[in-house]
């Protein structure tokens, strides 16, 4: 078994699989350190006036950092892929490496295969660190932000109405965050679009210790019920209630979407169409964009290849510019579709996977130049 394990393994990964795939995955982490640790250097001198001026706090800024390095990483992992597979394929071009490996009959797509492995291996990386890690660490790196950095984070929420689940209408007057604490609290359950009860509360509290997510405890109740013409009152001074709303529901916190992952981010879409919000289409390109931007590293990693495969004269500088402009524009492509879709009501769909539909027809007409 063991003797077939190995056997299988070396059919899959010669030495040159191993030497193209360490060459990649080495020059794209490293490309990562080097220029995200320029741009924590400059994030901080940016910042340090207001930073200083907030008493933000050693360990929370160490946090922050830690949560800004894998964020960005993650955000442009594209730009990495490119400049890392630019880089070294132009590096073994101009030592003639490559020539080497043609000359003995290889085919251009033999070489392109290992190009594709690597490719596998960050998409993955990138998938599993965009849709469940970081968003949690990015909850700690937004409040750091709003708390230190802008100044802007908002504890009040007045006049909260918002549709709880299906003909449940819910209203706040005043709610508190640092407590977590509403006043003047109504619920109203209506059906065939009639009344049919009406929930009051002087004051409503989330249970965030609860096993249930959305408890809450409501005091001072009254409870009118209407059937027909008849009506029924009932009041307690205490009362649990599962009501399916949190207090995240009551604010709107910039770069919410990158604080979910991708399961709070389906749910997050349910609750707010079931609301009849209109601030969904962020939180739908997002969650799009999460399966998208893992496929740019095949993309970028084959235009990057076919670029830089060929020795040229003046070494690797003019596919390395090349290279950049290409990564600057797919980035820039993501950001115009993205705000095309939230301000013009193009499909999130579309706004994720366009950057990847455009960039793969140029992939392939270039893949089928090189091959010839």
């Amino acid at each position: 078994m063991k003797q077939l394990f190995r056997n299988i393994r070396h059919a899959l990964f010669t030495r040159l699989d191993r030497y193209i795939i360490v060459k990649f995955l080495g020059t794209y982490f490293f490309s990562i350190l080097l220029i995200i640790s320029i741009a924590v250097v400059f994030d901080f001198s940016e910042n340090s006036d207001k930073l200083t001026m907030n008493h933000a706090p050693t360990m929370a800024l160490v946090k922050y950092y830690l949560n800004f390095v894998p964020f960005y990483s993650n955000l442009f992992s594209a730009l990495f892929v490119f400049i890392a597979v630019i880089f070294f394929t132009s590096k073994m071009a101009e030592n003639s490496e490559i020539i080497a490996m043609m000359s003995t009959g290889m085919s251009f797509r033999r070489i392109w295969r290992p190009y594709m492995i690597s490719s596998l291996i960050i998409a993955i990386l990138t998938f599993i660190l965009g849709s469940e890690v970081i968003p949690r660490g990015s909850v700690k790196r937004v409040e750091f932000e709003m708390r230190y950095k802008t100044k802007k984070r908002v504890e009040i929420a007045e006049h909260i109405q918002l549709q709880v689940d299906t003909g449940v209408i819910a209203y706040i007057d005043f709610f508190e965050l640092h407590n977590k604490t509403g006043y003047r609290f109504s619920l109203d359950k209506f059906q065939n679009k009639s009344l049919i009860s009406h929930l009051t509360a002087q004051r409503i509290q989330y249970d965030s210790l609860a096993d249930e997510r959305f408890h809450w405890k409501l005091y001072d109740v009254k409870i009118r019920t209407l059937s027909g013409l008849r009506e029924k009152i009932i009041t307690q001074h205490f009362m649990d209630s599962v009501i399916f709303m949190e207090p995240k529901d009551f604010f709107v916190v910039k770069n919410q979407q990158q604080t979910l992952t991708n399961s709070e981010l389906l749910d997050y879409i349910d609750r707010q169409r079931l609301r009849g919000s209109g601030n969904v289409t962020v939180f739908e390109v997002e969650y799009h964009k999460r399966y998208a931007d893992p496929f740019a590293a095949f993309i970028l990693s084959t235009i990057g290849l076919c670029l830089s495969f060929r020795k040229r004269k003046g070494g690797m500088g003019g596919a390395l510019g090349l290279g950049l402009a290409l990564s600057a524009g797919y980035i820039m492509l993501q950001t115009i579709s993205s705000t095309f879709a939230i301000n013009s009501g193009w499909p999130p769909i579309l706004a994720a996977w366009l950057p990847n539909i455009l960039f793969s027809i140029i992939a392939v007409i270039l893949f089928r130049r090189a091959k010839k």
